[in-house]
């Protein structure tokens, strides 16, 4: 009488998927490699502000006349 629900069936096939890049990326995060993007950015980061403030420094003795 009463109409039982089926199963929901689920037909998922990953698209451009690389079971030997898959094994790579397993093996890097085992041995612990990480990728040094956010590092390099932090350098630069610091590294502008810092001539910035060389810049400023060398304008303001020159100005006085201690350099």
């Amino acid at each position: 009488m009463l109409k039982r629900p089926n199963h929901r069936k689920f037909d998922y096939q990953p698209r451009h998927y690389n079971p030997l890049h898959d094994e790579e990326e397993r093996r890097k995060r085992r041995l612990g490699f990480t990728t040094n993007r956010k590092h390099r950015a932090n350098r630069r980061s610091m590294l502008i502000p810092a001539v910035v403030l060389f810049i400023i420094l060398a304008i303001y003795l020159k100005l006085v006349g201690v350099w």
